[in-house]
């Protein structure tokens, strides 16, 4: 199933210490067009529900945008936000804050 390769592909790369990214992440999970993006980022939203039900850090956090530089897609912090542990502008200066912080979490909590 998706979602456990992701999980298993971000666990690894948790362990590297840097992020990856939507493209990166497809091509690790061997995932063929069409909207392979798409399925990665919704298979991200379904960790992130898991790790915020479970208390973890969101490993999704790990997968950053090639569009945006060192952060997620907008449809992270949208996510977050729904599920309550972000409310700000996704595409605003608290956006990059946030995600600063949950990948510090991550990389404390799943690194090396």
């Amino acid at each position: 199933m998706l979602k456990e390769s992701l999980r298993q592909a971000l666990l690894d790369q948790a362990r590297t210490g840097t992020p990856t990214t939507y493209k990166e992440l497809a091509d690790r999970l061997g995932l063929e067009p069409p909207q392979t993006i798409h399925r990665v980022g919704e298979a991200l939203e379904t960790l992130m529900e898991d790790d915020v039900a479970a208390g973890r850090p969101m490993l999704a956090a790990l997968c950053v945008s090639k569009m945006r530089p060192g952060i997620p897609a907008r449809g992270f912090f949208l996510a977050a936000q729904v599920l309550g542990v972000f409310s700000g502008d996704p595409t605003g200066p608290e956006a990059r804050a946030f995600h600063a912080i949950e990948l510090q979490r991550v990389l404390a909590f799943y690194g090396r």
